[in-house]
């Protein structure tokens, strides 16, 4: 295979790319909070706090948003001081929810110096928020729970406010033959009954 010809279609592929992402990129979802009163049940119900402390960190939510213009991931934030030591996980309520046009889903991933440094796992591996789980009686809470699975005894802090995983937002396709009519009302495991 002559190198000067691949070289070449490299280059095509990567302009072709690189002005993809200039402007033509698909807006096809958007976050937003859930209500306040769903976020204090929640957290509460997490961390054992008062209302009062609940409703503190509500009001400083920050919505998931990208570092720069070539990012793929929307950093997800953090609602409360974490200390995990090797081998501990914990639940956080992030609250928020993700409107997503049909055909798409956000999948959440630890933040990739987190899981290098620390080897920050999402329990679940890969957290999968499809595009009706929005309509759920828990208004589409995203809860994301992760582990500290370092090998090296090293313990993770993370602030409230500060990054801790990342969104992705993908197309999928479904099969020729798919018949699937249920909706969904709820999450984690809740379209296995």
């Amino acid at each position: 295979v002559p190198t000067r010809g691949l070289s070449r279609q490299r280059e095509v592929l990567r302009r072709a790319a690189s002005c993809c992402i200039a402007t033509d990129m698909q807006k096809i979802a958007k976050f937003e909070k859930v209500s306040k009163e769903r976020f204090v049940k929640d957290y509460t119900g997490c961390f054992g706090c008062g209302e009062a402390e609940a409703a503190r960190v509500y009001d400083g939510i920050k919505l998931p948003r990208r570092a720069t213009k070539g990012s793929a991931g929307y950093a997800v934030f953090s609602t409360a001081d974490i200390a995990l030591e090797a081998g501990k996980g914990v639940k956080i309520p992030t609250g928020i929810r993700a409107l997503i046009d049909d055909g798409w889903v956000l999948q959440i991933f630890p933040r990739s110096g987190l899981g290098f440094k620390y080897r920050l796992q999402l329990d679940n591996s890969v957290g999968i928020i499809d595009s009706d789980y929005s309509q759920s009686d828990n208004e589409g809470h995203i809860f994301i729970k992760i582990t500290n699975d370092g090998k090296e005894g090293k313990s993770l802090t993370i602030a409230e406010g500060d990054g801790f995983a990342q969104g992705i937002f993908l197309p999928y396709g479904i099969t020729v033959d798919d018949s699937a009519e249920a909706e969904r009302n709820g999450g984690f495991g809740s379209t296995g009954k």
